[in-house]
């Protein structure tokens, strides 16, 4: 397959160069002195494809994915339904659908000071509660007053766990003085990267029968078993948006190599600009 790839590779630079001579473009500057447009091609492409110094490592595949939907994005109230993908690859419905409460705001892009749920797919991590570990597979601790979510923007531990006697400051939550709600969560990993202003402690926990300030809200037993089925092997993800369809069956294989092969294309699709203009036109 390797070889294929260099064999496609060089047809169609071949054909790039072909092209640039017959162009009509007048006085195209000449290649630099010493240089092989068809040379330095290949050479492009192989340190692209050589490059060790960012690896790229495939995530680990998703099968257990929450679906939150709702007929707009402005609704309090949305659907929420779980599902995990079988032996064979096909995705089917485990839990649900359920009544979930969203933020007063609905959903969209989330930011700290408004009550709007986050919109997109997102990974679930941690999970907590007032409560015992009610069976779950996820890590788990049980909060006490002196666990609190920084939500003070200022802070270097900002949207994050933190154990302290007292609080971070700003809009930082305690998990356990907060009540109920708090009884069992699990955190909706929407900010990856920490960024002051994209909003904190963004969780999926039990309901108050009222719309959130940004999280996901579901009746108590319903958020024990979603907490009993989630297991942290499975990568789970909640996915929360307008309209949105169950999730669909994976693609099936591709050939061997041709991850490979679609990279030397992809990278020669960028190159083949750069040749054109090196190649000198004939009158």
């Amino acid at each position: 397959m390797l070889q294929l790839g260099f064999a496609v590779t060089a047809a169609l630079a071949a054909l790039a160069v072909g092209a640039g001579t017959v162009s009509a473009a007048p006085q195209a500057p000449s290649a630099p002195s010493g240089s092989d447009p068809i040379s330095t091609l290949i050479e492009n492409l192989l340190k692209g494809l050589t490059n060790p110094d960012e690896p790229k490592k495939p995530d680990a595949e998703t099968s257990q994915m929450i679906v939150v939907t709702a007929p707009v994005a402005t609704s309090q109230t949305a659907t929420l339904t779980a599902f995990e993908k079988d032996d064979a690859g096909a995705w089917k419905p485990v839990i649900g659908p359920t009544k979930a409460f969203l933020g007063e705001k609905g959903m969209g892009k989330a930011q700290d000071n408004v009550y709007r749920t986050p919109e997109g797919t997102f990974p679930l991590d941690q999970a907590f509660g007032r409560q015992e570990n009610p069976g779950t597979k996820m890590p788990y601790f049980t909060t006490t007053p002196e666990d609190w979510w920084d939500s003070n923007e200022k802070s270097p531990t900002y949207n994050t766990h933190v154990k302290s006697a007292t609080s971070p400051g700003g809009d930082s939550e305690n998990l356990y003085n907060t009540g109920p709600m708090y009884d069992y969560a699990v955190n909706i990993n929407h900010n990856p990267t920490n960024t002051p202003g994209d909003a904190s402690a963004i969780f999926l926990h039990v309901s108050n029968g009222e719309p959130t300030m940004g999280c996901i809200a579901i009746e108590r037993e319903k958020m024990v078993e979603v907490l009993k089925w989630l297991d942290p092997a499975k990568s789970p993800k909640i996915t929360v948006g307008v309209n949105v369809d169950a999730p669909k069956e994976a693609p099936g294989p591709s050939l061997p190599g041709a991850d490979l092969l679609g990279g030397m294309l992809g990278n020669l699709t960028t190159l083949i600009p750069d040749v054109l203009e090196s190649v000198p036109s004939t009158p």
